[in-house]
């Protein structure tokens, strides 16, 4: 027993269910081949639209392939959880990184060596989460030496005034000082 028998308890009488159901006497046989007739002309211009937004979408796609030992960046979004995974949400950059990639899991699929501040990760990527890294020296960024007591306060010292500037507020004047600190 088809669905709608079951539910409405007669049988279906749709210009779609004509041709099945037997009753083009009733309707008459024109009026199902017309039925016929277009959808399957919907079917097929359906097809050929599919057909062509797959084309456009496969010309912009890049097959990318890492090998084991290289460096990738990392897509953050909420898909991967990098970043549910970091603490500040609103200013993360949208690749972080570089990673060294350890294994090629599948055709798309990455392991990652991860820090162990990313540690609640899943290490494995698929590749559009990546991003290739070529090395630049350029990229390192030395590191200030930055002696923190143990009350977690730093000692900085003032090297030099920039500018000076009065700034006037309707009844008083603030002076405001660029310091350069060091």
């Amino acid at each position: 027993m088809a669905p709608f028998e079951a539910l409405y308890g007669r049988r279906c009488r749709a210009p779609l269910c004509l041709n099945e159901s037997g009753e083009s006497v009733v309707v008459g046989p024109e009026l199902v081949q017309q039925t016929t007739d277009k959808i399957k002309m919907i079917r097929e211009k359906m097809k050929v639209s599919q057909s062509r937004q797959k084309s456009y979408h496969n010309k912009r796609r890049k097959a990318l392939e890492f090998e084991v030992d290289d460096h990738v960046f990392l897509r953050v979004t909420p898909i991967t959880g990098v970043g549910r995974a970091l603490k500040s949400r609103k200013l993360t950059p949208h690749f972080i990184g570089p990673y060294q990639i350890s294994e090629k899991v599948g055709d798309v699929a990455y392991r990652i060596t991860l820090p162990p501040s990313l540690s609640n990760l899943h290490v494995v990527f698929h590749v559009p989460q990546l991003r290739r890294y070529i090395a630049d020296p350029s990229h390192i960024a030395q590191l200030d030496d930055v002696e923190v007591r143990d009350n977690l306060t730093v000692e900085t010292l003032p090297m030099w005034i920039e500018d000076r500037e009065v700034k006037q507020l309707r009844d008083k004047e603030i002076a405001l000082v660029k310091v350069v600190w060091g």
